[in-house]
């Protein structure tokens, strides 16, 4: 079973059970734009107690929200599939910018109104095959148009993070913004301070891993987001986002907005966005070593060998693609296709261990030996054990 035929056959069991159930929001819209979405959302006028009582294995995801996780069978790819059960509901008042402090259940039409943008506000039955639209959604779809529900300024202010959603929106699908949308968003564009580091880390995730990330990235800068969300970041190269491959990870693209600050202020910003470890590890990389591989033909395998067989070596090839170092990149791609890994990066001739059984001390120097026989070992100046084992004690003091 395909998520979308559990997300069908979740709406037409409440159905049976008297209830109206509808799909609501973001699938609605990729399914007429002809996407696949990534997951499904049902709305229901059944309550939170009511959906459980119609299915078996639920989870409470967000009951004081009206939202029910609904699991089901494993589906075609051994998942687990799962489809969120929202009640139509109203929204109270955002005291926080982010989220409603109360909410009330209501019909369809209400429910729609608390919805950001006229594209995420329709409904869709799959049993009637019939799409509800109280917002306008198929007509902005249809013009390409991203536009707030109702008020832009009333939206925004319920949920800040709706600012930056509006340029994800925009980015992802190729719309153009609503005047009045616009002008809301630049003129509150500084109050996304207020939302947590989590949240618009996520959104710069998925606008800046899409395959239009320039435009993202020329939109920060249009509704001023750039100076509340980037403050130590100029103007994102534009070019450079562009020339990037289209499925670059987050990292990498995130590596090339960077560039301009260097190793610390990124790693500093990817703290304060509070980005995994992995993601600052790599980011803060690139940015350090993003000229590494220029000139590659005249470096020495001690130089240009410890960058090739690094996990990243595929984002720092693809950067310095982007950054016009094209024949460097294919020198050091043929390298990778025609030399086996362990001459690359072969076992190290001599070890810490080895050192301190020759009774040396760690310190300052005992690194700088290690670093120094590696070097001339990858540069092919020793060959053995013994060759570097001379070599270190000739560095004694």
């Amino acid at each position: 079973m395909t998520e979308r035929e559990f997300a069908t056959d979740v709406v037409r069991r409440l159905q049976a059970a008297g209830f109206r159930a509808l799909w609501a929001g973001g699938c609605v819209r990729d399914e007429l734009l002809g996407l696949t979405p990534a997951d499904y959302d049902v709305a229901s006028d059944a309550t939170p107690e009511q959906v459980k009582g119609n299915f078996r294995r639920c989870v409470e995801v967000g009951a004081a929200f009206g939202v029910i996780e609904v699991l089901g069978p494993r589906g075609d790819d051994g998942e687990w599939l799962k489809v969120q059960v929202a009640t139509f509901r109203n929204d109270g008042h955002y005291s926080d910018g982010r989220r409603p402090d109360a909410v009330t259940f209501s019909s369809p039409e209400e429910d729609a109104q608390r919805r950001d943008f006229t594209v995420n506000g329709m409904f869709f039955d799959p049993i009637a095959n019939q799409v509800i639209d109280y917002v306008g959604g198929q007509a902005d779809l249809r013009a390409k148009v991203l536009r707030a529900i109702g008020d832009p300024t009333a939206r925004f202010t319920e949920d800040k993070l709706r600012i930056l959603r509006a340029v994800r929106m925009a980015t992802r699908f190729e719309l153009a913004i609503d005047p009045a949308t616009l002008d809301a968003a630049r003129r509150m564009a500084s109050q996304i301070r207020v939302v947590s580091a989590e949240r618009i880390a996520e959104e710069l995730r998925k606008l800046f891993a899409h395959r239009y990330r320039a435009r993202g990235a020329e939109l920060l800068r249009e509704f001023g987001l750039l100076s509340p969300v980037l403050p130590e970041v100029p103007s994102p190269d534009v070019r450079l986002l562009t020339a990037l491959p289209p499925d670059s990870s987050f990292p990498l693209a995130f590596a090339a907005v960077l560039l301009p600050v260097g190793k610390k202020v990124a790693g500093n910003i990817a703290k304060r966005l509070k980005l995994s470890n992995d993601e600052k590890d790599r980011i803060e990389w690139l940015v350090d070593r993003h000229v590494g591989l220029r000139n590659a033909a005249s470096l020495r395998p001690s130089q240009r060998h410890p960058l090739l067989t690094h996990p990243g070596v595929g984002d720092l090839l693809a950067l310095t693609r982007a950054e016009g170092f094209a024949a460097d990149a294919d020198f050091c791609e043929a390298i990778l296709h025609d030399t086996p890994p362990e001459v690359l990066d072969p076992p190290p001739l001599l070890t810490g261990d080895d050192l301190v059984a020759m009774g040396w001390k760690p310190g300052p120097l005992f690194k700088r030996v290690l670093e120094t026989v590696r070097q001339k070992q990858l540069d092919g100046e020793l060959q053995t054990a013994a060759d570097a084992t001379t070599f270190a004690e000739g560095m004694k003091p």
